[in-house]
């Protein structure tokens, strides 16, 4: 069982920045796969950025050149920095995180990930 708790949501004005935080209940440096999925009102809910126990990256390509995931091993917490935010990015943010190391690290649907954190919310302005 993995407890997430994701911190540092806010509004913000485009082209501004925010730093999400998720700290975790276990080690981070033993979860398989950890991610930032996101959902805007009346969208599903889709992964943007994920990191595995390597410290491979990966991100959707909304996201990519703006958004950067990295986790703090001794902290046991997983960041997501955003910059330059758009409209288009509101939404609520949430950490994910699983430990099937059978299974690829992906993002495709909330099934890649069983522990999920409540969320916090991002909203950018124009």
């Amino acid at each position: 069982q993995v407890q997430l708790v994701e911190s540092g949501g806010g509004s913000v004005q485009g082209g501004g920045s925010l730093r999400l935080s998720c700290a975790a209940s276990e080690a981070t440096y033993g979860i398989h796969c950890m991610a930032w999925y996101r959902q805007a009102p009346g969208k599903v809910r889709e992964g943007i950025a994920l990191i595995d126990s390597d410290g491979s990256t990966k991100y959707v390509d909304s996201v990519k050149g703006r958004f950067t995931i990295s986790k703090d091993n001794a902290k046991d917490t997983l960041y997501l920095q955003m910059n330059n935010l758009k409209p288009e990015d509101t939404a609520m943010y949430y950490c994910a995180a699983d430990l099937r190391t059978y299974r690829r690290c992906d993002y495709y649907t909330i099934y890649d990930y069983i522990y999920w954190g409540q969320g916090t919310q991002v909203t950018v302005s124009s």
